[in-house]
């Protein structure tokens, strides 16, 4: 009896690395196009923004808008006190008939002491005093005009419009508030539609975004997307408005403008979101599942399929595209490497296939 339990032994040796073959499933690569984002942080800032600041000293007598609307291009806004300036505009006015009356006047002496001067029934001196009341009365009538365009510009100044469509903000000021010429900030409007988004790219992808810049309307394909604030993305997509002059030294970035429609309002100054760009990488690449790889102290491996014999091999990865990450190094078109059951296997384990997840395979059709 003991002698037959121990004649059983080999033969249940024999079926141990068998038994002990792990079970995994495979994936055969195939190079394929991916198709990807790059995600850049960014900002939207308003194509157009302009500080609301009087031009005239005085007090605001007037606010013609409601704080946070829609205002047009010559749209009165503020007014402040224009009383002495309306003033001062008909008096300069007024010398200015004064002065071409005058000029008037001296001009006929002169025309008339210029031919008694001929016909010599009049000094000369006389003659050269009329020369010098004309020019005097010339000079006389140019500085009268002068002072006039200065009292229509500070008249002017004293009402204060819209310089284009936008959306205007708080005000700063309340009626009654005293304005002091060039220094009090009285509003600030900023345009809507259409709308910057501004982010930064590294000095390497320069020559990438200057092949970008010739995209239409027609032609965009949605290469520029937005995600806003929460992750809800941005209907329109957007087109390149400038590339900046010059890389920052310490950063090594550049700015690039993008401008997006913004029929809607949904954009505003000032938002978080994130500019996504996609890739112009038309050229077949390797794409393997994310959870194919194992990481050890900062490096990727992957188990390729040798026989039935697991190889850990490292690779270097590469951009992530949704559950999948780009290959440039490690692997080839046609190696199979293990995508389920890695968590059991070690370099060199023996495996067993119960499943493919080649992309067309039957197991991986849904």
């Amino acid at each position: 009896m003991l002698f037959s339990l121990i004649s059983c032994r080999p033969s249940a040796s024999k079926q141990m690395p068998k038994d002990l073959a792990e079970q995994v499933s495979v994936m055969r690569i195939v190079e394929q196009k991916a198709r990807y984002y790059d995600s850049y942080p960014a900002t939207t800032i308003a194509l157009k923004e302009v500080d609301l600041r009087g031009g005239v000293n005085g007090y605001i007598t007037g606010i013609y808008f409601k704080e946070g609307s829609v205002v047009r291009q010559g749209q009165k806004l503020y007014e402040i006190d224009r009383s002495k300036y309306e003033a001062a505009y008909d008096e300069a006015k007024a010398n200015v008939e004064i002065a071409q009356a005058n000029l008037e006047k001296v001009q006929h002496d002169f025309d008339r002491y210029t031919v008694l001067g001929k016909a010599d029934a009049i000094a000369q001196q006389k003659l050269d005093y009329a020369a010098v009341d004309l020019s005097n009365a010339k000079m006389g009538l140019v500085t009268a005009k002068a002072e006039l365009v200065k009292a229509r510009t500070d008249l002017d100044y004293s009402l204060i419009s819209s310089p284009f469509d936008g959306t205007i903000g708080i005000s700063q000021v309340k009626m009654g508030s005293l304005v002091t010429a060039g220094q009090t900030l009285l509003n600030t409007i900023s345009s809507d539609d259409p709308m910057g988004i501004d982010f930064q790219i590294d000095q390497t992808e320069l020559n990438r975004f200057h092949a970008l810049e010739s995209l239409t309307a027609e032609n965009a394909d949605s290469v520029f997307r937005v995600s806003l604030p929460g992750g809800n993305p941005y209907p329109v997509p957007g087109l390149i408005y400038f590339i900046d002059r010059a890389v920052d030294p310490q950063t090594g970035t550049i700015r690039v403008r993008l401008a997006f429609p913004n029929r809607e309002g949904e954009l505003r100054p000032g938002m978080s979101c994130n500019v996504r760009v996609k890739s112009d990488n038309s050229a077949p690449v390797i794409l393997i599942p994310m959870k194919a790889m194992t990481e050890q102290m900062g490096e990727f491996f992957v188990f390729r399929i040798s026989g039935s014999i697991a190889k850990e091999i490292k690779i270097v990865p590469g951009r992530r595209v949704g559950d999948q990450v780009i290959v440039p190094s490690g692997l080839a078109s046609g190696d199979s490497i293990v995508v389920e059951g890695i968590q059991k296997l070690h370099d060199g384990s023996r495996i067993r296939i119960t499943g493919d997840a080649s992309p067309g395979s039957k197991n991986n059709q849904h």
